[in-house]
């Protein structure tokens, strides 16, 4: 009989790839929601998982849920649209969700967690090199979301020292993007989202590291199984990438704007705009990242940038997150 994995927030953007992954590899899934009722919504697209009820936020279920698993991949962790009003609205349940399902998988004899981290735990107060795993962001400058990434990694690991009998592995990924698998677009894919939907005048002149989820999917599996992942963290995301390139790859397949906003024209539409005030928190960050560690370790590897922007976009307008921009040929033709 197959390995039983647990894996956390199912109903995830990140979790309902990884539990693509590993079904198709064999493997048996069981994978934690909120509530019965985000259980029937992603039922369909995690056909094969078993879905059970488990709450970060309470101890309740969580030693059912790992019960006979040999491995489980923690993703679960809020990732907001807006800086909340306290950080402890995303500090808290960041670290203690973490810690809730460490303990869980000690007691029940789990051999290995792996969980999902960010590199927002990794660049913060690191400018002026190439990052890698070696760095850990510096909290004291650190926004809410990047505080809560921080100090829930630090939290798992300084949980296994105590705990020698549990492995752990960490993947710190850059910018997810990637096809959504159902009518449900998180933070991550926004701003794709965005640029179709031409809610903004432009593209804001932002940098970002990104990463496919389905290859992010893979790196999780593979930090699983890989004997000498143990111990160790692995940052996904490949050579940083502009805005306004996105949008010009975008631009070859879609009518939309490649159109680059002036930084003072954002910071002004922030005040009364969301996705302009999302923006304008990264405007000047740059993300100067490494992912070589991941890829001679675990023998990962990404894809082309241009394959993950049309998967996203095809996927958006699939799942009717978003009207079908047209194309430039129809554009042109129209005019």
């Amino acid at each position: 009989m197959s390995d039983l994995v647990l894996v956390t927030g199912a109903s995830g953007f990140v979790a309902g790839h990884v539990i693509q992954e590993l079904l198709g590899r064999g493997y048996r899934v069981r994978g934690t929601v909120r509530s019965v009722a985000r259980a029937a919504a992603v039922a369909d697209v995690l056909a094969g998982a078993q879905l059970v009820e488990a709450d970060l936020g309470s101890d309740a279920g969580w030693a059912e849920a790992v019960e006979g698993c040999r491995y489980v991949v923690h993703t679960a962790s809020p990732f907001p649209a807006a800086e909340p009003k306290h950080e402890d609205e995303l500090v808290r349940p960041a670290v203690d969700g973490t810690l809730r399902v460490l303990r869980a998988a000690a007691a029940a004899g789990v051999e290995r967690v792996v969980v999902t981290s960010s590199i927002a735990a990794v660049e913060v107060g690191n400018e002026g090199h190439t990052l890698t795993e070696a760095d850990w962001s510096d909290t004291a400058r650190c926004d809410a979301y990047q505080k809560s990434k921080t100090l829930a990694e630090r939290a798992a690991w300084d949980f296994v020292a105590e705990h020698p009998e549990l492995e752990l592995a960490v993947i710190n990924p850059g910018m997810i993007i990637g096809p959504v698998l159902r009518a449900e677009a998180g933070t991550s894919v926004g701003g794709i989202r965005t640029v179709l939907a031409g809610d903004m005048p432009g593209v804001p002149r932002l940098n970002f590291a990104t990463v496919d989820v389905r290859d992010l999917a893979v790196a999780h599996r593979l930090a699983m199984e890989v004997p000498a992942a143990a111990g160790n963290r692995y940052i996904c995301a490949g050579p940083e990438t502009t805005f306004p390139a996105m949008a010009e790859i975008l631009a070859q397949r879609y009518r939309v704007s490649t159109r680059v906003l002036p930084d003072w024209l954002v910071r002004l539409v922030a005040r009364f705009n969301p996705d302009a005030r999302l923006a304008a928190r990264f405007l000047g960050r740059h993300e100067n990242l490494s992912a070589a560690k991941a890829e001679k370790e675990l023998g990962w590897t990404m894809r082309p940038l241009a394959d993950s922007l049309y998967d996203t976009a095809a996927s958006l307008i699939d799942t009717g997150l978003v009207a079908d921009p047209g194309s430039p040929r129809s554009a042109r033709a129209a005019a």
